[in-house]
């Protein structure tokens, strides 16, 4: 899955600091398991993801420096779907035919 450089910074940002990263995997592990529309999770987690990062690249630097010309919407949609498959429940296996 290809992240856009916000995606990948915020991600580095999540991998880098254990408490954020259990966080957002609690996040997305219950956003996996909610009934419904399949991508309405997704989209919500998004709209999160978006919020927590106009938030925190106010006081995180490497967060601050993607957007030097100022903070502008953009979509952090690959992230919350890549959050969900990696935290979310494994996907059972089919069983091969014979």
């Amino acid at each position: 899955m290809s992240l856009n450089k916000y995606e990948q910074g915020l991600f580095d940002y999540l991998d880098q600091n254990p408490e954020e990263r259990r966080h957002w995997q609690a996040k997305a592990s219950s956003a996996a398991v909610q009934p419904g529309e399949p991508g309405v999770a997704a989209r919500d987690l998004e709209r999160e993801l978006w919020a927590y990062f106009a938030e925190r690249s106010e006081h995180v630097g490497p967060l601050r420096q993607l957007h030097d010309g100022g903070i502008r919407r953009v979509s952090m949609q690959n992230l919350s779907e890549y959050l969900i498959r990696l935290f979310g429940p494994p996907v059972p296996r089919r069983k091969p035919t014979a």
